[in-house]
């Protein structure tokens, strides 16, 4: 993949990066041992949690501090199929927006290391209550930003 979805102004931090290992597992292909293609969707989501396990925006993290991040956007490229039992890997990257909102690019590599599925994902940021849109970020995604754009995170 040459060019991200996502574009990066001058002053915008690193994008935070995570390479997540998986293995095809059966029930995720089709009668012809391929992976089906809803799955990726799934892949994404793995993606996803590994990341925010890792710098601690995850969905457990912004549920106890009032907010919820639903997806409001998805998009997926298809490059190769992926096979039943191929080892492969999901590389998730989150990208610096100055609005509050959370983006997500995904490349999916095969055992050959060759790009299978590219996409991502954009979530909001909801009010957990009333579920409003806020567009001040609250104090957690506040200090994660900051950190962020300090370079404490890598």
């Amino acid at each position: 993949m040459n060019k991200s979805y996502f574009t990066r102004k001058k002053g915008d931090p690193d994008p935070l990066k995570i390479i997540v290992p998986c293995r095809v597992r059966f029930e995720e292909t089709d009668p012809l041992g391929i992976v089906w293609h809803g799955r990726y969707s799934s892949y994404f989501e793995e993606g996803r949690v590994a990341h925010g396990d890792k710098y601690g925006l995850g969905y457990l993290e912004c549920y106890r501090n009032g907010i919820i991040t639903p997806i409001k956007k998805m998009h997926i490229d298809y490059h190769r199929s992926l096979k039943v039992m191929e080892r492969f890997t999901i590389e998730c990257i989150l990208h610096w927006s100055d609005a509050l909102r959370i983006d997500y690019e995904f490349i999916i590599r095969g055992s050959d290391n060759e790009i299978a599925t590219t996409g991502y994902t954009v979530q909001v940021v909801l009010d957990r209550a009333t579920e409003d849109l806020l567009l001040v970020p609250p104090p957690f995604v506040k200090e994660f930003r900051a950190k962020w754009k300090a370079g404490e995170l890598k």
